[in-house]
């Protein structure tokens, strides 16, 4: 197995073991931050329709709600990774609900597509505030590619993977929504 990979998995390990990391309340607790970030948006054009102050102040509550929440995730403050892991959920969220109507409407394909996409960027959420991406090497570069061993022992082959598929296997790994 890849060192780099192999190293992932051990801080996982250590973080789960150590009871710091309860990704299944961590889990639980983004998707509630999603929600309240897509209802900020909905009092937004609530107010631009009606321009109704009340909706304004619900919206001033909301955020701070948002805020206090995303501080129980989010422990790094350098540089932009308050504001990416923020706009991950929020990007996340609107892909699935996007996906979901898509799905609705007999586009199994095209949801499908959505849905990956938004798994996608959950995942990178993850991997920024597990410490597991450097923020100075990210890019979006399709170019970047990484080695993985295949977990099957009798194949001897090496598959390439990107940042999102390798993400992707840990969080799937490490989330389990169904831990109480």
């Amino acid at each position: 197995m890849d060192k780099e990979i192999q190293s992932f998995l051990d801080k996982i390990k250590k973080l789960e073991k150590s009871e710091k990391l309860d990704l299944s309340s961590g889990e639980d607790l983004s998707i509630g931050i999603m929600n309240l970030i897509s209802l900020e948006e909905h009092l937004f054009f609530s107010w631009g329709k009606t321009k109704a102050k009340k909706y304004l102040e619900i919206l001033n509550d909301v955020r701070s709600m948002r805020k206090d929440l995303l501080k129980r995730i989010i422990k790094d403050y350098e540089g932009e990774v308050w504001c990416m892991s923020k706009h991950l959920l929020a990007a996340s969220m609107r892909l699935i609900e996007v996906g979901t109507k898509m799905l609705s409407k007999g586009g199994e394909k095209e949801a499908e597509e959505m849905f990956k996409k938004a798994y996608d960027l959950y995942s990178l959420f993850w991997g920024l505030n597990l410490n597991l991406v450097d923020t100075k090497n990210l890019k979006a570069d399709d170019e970047k590619k990484l080695n993985f061993l295949s977990e099957n022992i009798n194949e001897n082959y090496v598959k390439k993977v990107s940042i999102f598929d390798k993400l992707g296997a840990i969080v799937k790994s490490a989330v389990d929504c169904c831990k109480e």
